[in-house]
């Protein structure tokens, strides 16, 4: 059975840092992502991690968190992380990680995704 356990998420201040974790039991996924959904608002693409080759990976991120949030993958551990730095209380939001078994090419959009997890609640206070 395919299940994704979401984690890490919590309440800090604005400036501070989270990780968050995805860890996948089932197959390996080609690609794993984060969306994630401000309240009142549709969920959004936060970042990608896409394996090209057994040493070789292609990260993505949505403008509003380059330069500030890093994925990365543990395959031993079929884990994904989401290290969020210098968050703000616009970072506010479940975020939710996405996998999915195609190869090629993935992009932003939800449907692409045909497993996901629950969600892991993230508040940034002011």
């Amino acid at each position: 059975q395919v299940q994704l356990v979401e984690s890490g998420g919590g309440l800090v201040q604005a400036g501070d840092s989270l990780r968050l974790s995805c860890t996948a039991s089932g197959p390996t996924f080609s690609t794993i992502a984060w969306f994630r959904q401000a309240p009142g608002k549709e969920r959004e693409f936060a970042s990608s991690i896409r394996r090209l080759n057994a040493n070789t990976y292609y990260a993505d991120y949505t403008d509003s968190v380059q330069g500030r949030f890093t994925i990365s993958r543990d395959n031993a551990k079929n884990t994904v992380f989401l290290q969020m730095n210098s968050l703000t209380p616009e970072d506010t939001g479940v975020y939710s990680c996405a996998a999915t078994q195609r190869i090629g090419a993935v992009g932003r959009r939800q449907y692409e995704y045909e497993y996901w997890g629950q969600g892991t609640q993230v508040t940034v206070s002011s």
